[in-house]
């Protein structure tokens, strides 16, 4: 980056700039992932309560609390990518709880919206998406064998 004539560093040329590493693409997409799960939760709180059965309603609760944990899942997975002795692991631990989020909350918001029960047999292969994550993420950091 050369400096501008006020000698203040110019903006990088689109070749210099460099794109996110992998942990920083989780520690992004898990603060997208929390602030749209805080929206969903506010916007069924106060917009869609008067139009829903108690029962969807906890159903919207529901998607939106695992939403919410699992982008600060996200943002974890993130941070460990960035120092893990197994990186990789890290990084699959992350895509498997973004697809856990898409399926489990996803479907669980779908079935609050329409009432389509069936659509509930997606939820438990996010569910499982989750907990493979979780324990993928715990695997990436564990110690190799001395």
């Amino acid at each position: 980056m050369n400096p501008d004539k006020t000698g203040s560093p110019a903006l990088p040329a689109p070749a210099e700039r460099q794109a996110l590493s992998a942990g920083g693409r989780f520690i992004f997409l898990g603060s997208l992932s929390a602030c749209l799960a805080v929206a969903l939760g506010a916007f069924g709180k106060h917009a869609l309560m008067p139009y829903l059965s108690q029962a969807a309603m906890e159903t919207w609760r529901t998607g939106a609390y695992y939403h919410l944990a699992h982008g600060a899942g996200l943002v974890l997975a993130g941070l460990v990518a960035e120092r893990a002795p197994h990186p990789q692991r890290a990084v699959r631990a992350g895509w498997l709880l973004l697809a856990g989020s898409v399926l489990f909350s996803g479907s669980l918001y779908a079935i609050a919206l329409t009432g389509m029960r069936i659509l509930g047999v997606i939820t438990p292969v996010g569910g499982a998406c989750f907990m493979a994550g979780w324990l993928l993420l715990a695997w990436s950091v564990k110690p190799p064998r001395v």
